[in-house]
């Protein structure tokens, strides 16, 4: 049997399969129900259609750097993804069940990935257009409870283990920044109209005050009495 690409021991053995284990104890169907629901937000075919939705309108504004760091960003990142599967070559921790409809290698989370991906690209497109802090906050958050509920959930189901799901939102969460970085130059080029309109000015002319005539300046000795 040929031994997989990169060996990584893993130290939170215990704690991945204590949790995987809990949760497959306690499931039903209708938790199970929920579950499914829930992880369909991290689903190859959704991402899909809110990445089309997505393309469509970069097009139509013509955005042409948001729409290349979109199709790099979440695209990208999950085939990077799919490399990682194949080179740890870590098997799930439940393959056999009712309600097991997954296949493939376990490290890292491809649904916790992609909602990583997809919904923290699209909070960082939204995010610039917000004036109000409260705003930005809630659609950051919003994003961040998305993308750990279909984490929780592909624990639950006994899809991944926890370090899966906290190695998909890692990797995620740095595609995403290095893609933030490497556009920035291209982004500062060419800026969407509506972005442009909430950044501050680069340079801010200075413009000098005028002091009336009338207002006398008290000598240096008074004023230090």
């Amino acid at each position: 049997m040929t031994p997989p690409p990169l060996a990584i021991a893993n130290p939170f053995a215990g704690i991945d399969h204590g949790v995987a284990f809990w949760f497959h104890a306690h499931l039903t169907p209708t938790f199970v129900s929920v579950l499914r629901g829930i992880t369909e937000f991290g689903s190859s075919e959704w991402i899909a259609v809110v990445l089309s939705v997505a393309v469509l309108f970069f097009v139509f504004k013509r955005w042409w750097p948001s729409l290349l760091m979109m199709v790099v960003a979440v695209p990208g990142g999950m085939l990077l993804n799919e490399w990682v599967k194949i080179l740890v070559h870590r098997h799930r921790p439940f393959v056999d069940g009712w309600f097991v409809d997954w296949s493939g290698y376990s490290f890292a989370s491809g649904h916790t990935i992609g909602a990583t991906l997809l919904y923290g690209q699209l909070a960082l497109f939204i995010i610039p257009m917000i004036k109000n802090r409260r705003g930005r906050v809630l659609v950051y958050s919003a994003a961040t409870v998305v993308i750990v509920l279909v984490g929780f959930s592909r624990i639950a189901l006994g899809a991944h283990y926890l370090t899966d799901v906290l190695g998909g939102m890692f990797l995620g969460t740095s595609w995403l920044t290095l893609c933030l970085l490497v556009s920035r130059p291209l982004r500062r080029a060419v800026v969407p109209p509506v972005i442009a309109d909430v950044l501050p000015d680069a340079t801010p002319a200075l413009v000098p005050v005028p002091i009336p005539a009338e207002v006398a300046v008290a000598p240096a000795s008074e004023s230090l009495i």
